[in-house]
């Protein structure tokens, strides 16, 4: 990696907004920002945002990293289009990284990576085994479960690890999904149509 090589990184995937700008191996700004909702209206804003405070300008970015879950799935869409958006508008590549990656960066040694999810559960990756989502009792087998309740840190993270494969990037960044989507159908009836 070369020294000055300046990565963008952003995620989306809980009740947050988050972003970090990397150069070199330095993180020059980061920021996040808790939010239920919004994270769509706030992101482009708060990347522009910590480019300022950075006096750097979008055409000095080599790659942008983004987070693609697992969590909110509203919230990986919004962040995974974005990346996509912004790689090709600055002829960059995306790079994606998925938060057991990003919080391996941080776990000590022997953790397990664990992302809290819905209703009491936690998303997990246990060695030799598919992600899945568990509950609690049921993660709490696998071993020791490293949590990470700052969204800042994690973002940091997902700069670092884009910095060191942004240059091998084959394919855009997708979302990393263990679970279908749980959106209910409509319960409306659906109105009659008549025929003139």
């Amino acid at each position: 990696m070369p020294s000055k090589t300046t990565i963008l990184a952003f995620d989306t995937s809980a009740a947050h907004c988050a972003a970090a700008l990397l150069r070199g191996t330095e993180i020059l700004a980061s920021r996040a920002e808790a939010m239920q909702r919004g994270q769509a209206e706030r992101l482009m804003p708060l990347l522009q945002e910590i480019l300022s405070d950075a006096a750097l300008a979008w055409n000095d970015l080599d790659a942008v990293g983004v987070g693609t879950g697992p969590g909110n799935f509203t919230g990986i869409r919004i962040s995974v289009s974005a990346a996509r958006g912004l790689a090709l508008g600055l002829n960059v590549p995306a790079v994606g990284v998925t938060g057991f990656e990003a919080l391996a960066d941080l776990a000590p040694p022997a953790c397990l990576p664990a992302i809290n999810g819905p209703r009491d559960h936690v998303y997990v990756h246990p060695e030799n085994t598919e992600p899945c989502l568990a509950n609690r009792d049921k993660a709490n087998a696998f071993g020791s479960l490293f949590f990470c309740s700052d969204p800042e840190l994690h973002v940091q993270a997902i700069a670092r690890i884009a910095a060191n494969r942004w240059s091998d990037v084959t394919a855009p960044p997708a979302p990393f999904y263990i679970r279908p989507a749980d959106a209910a159908p409509s319960s409306h009836i659906p109105p009659v149509l008549l025929d003139e």
